[in-house]
């Protein structure tokens, strides 16, 4: 970016990067200054959809072995053994 006698040149794309700001304001916000980075961001979507489909396949070996979801009187969920009426 270069300056010209009104100010700095804005380009497009550059977004809140254009505007005049901080040091302490640019060190607090790094990520409205930082540029995208595709190989982090396919990394970090392929880390959150692999622990999707693990809690997803844990619930259903639970829910396949004759567990369900059950909430206490406390207020915590959590699995119990389906059970007949004639236990």
């Amino acid at each position: 970016m270069s300056e010209t006698p009104k100010g700095p040149r804005q380009t497009a794309g550059d977004g809140i990067r254009s505007m005049r700001s901080t040091t302490a304001f640019r060190i607090v916000n790094f990520e409205l200054y930082a540029k995208p980075n595709i190989v982090i961001m396919t990394l970090g979507l392929t880390c959150f959809g692999l622990t999707l489909g693990y809690l997803a396949y844990m619930r259903t070996k639970y829910e396949s072995m004759g567990y369900y979801a059950a909430v206490d009187k406390d207020g915590n969920e959590m699995f119990e053994k389906k059970k007949s009426k004639w236990d």
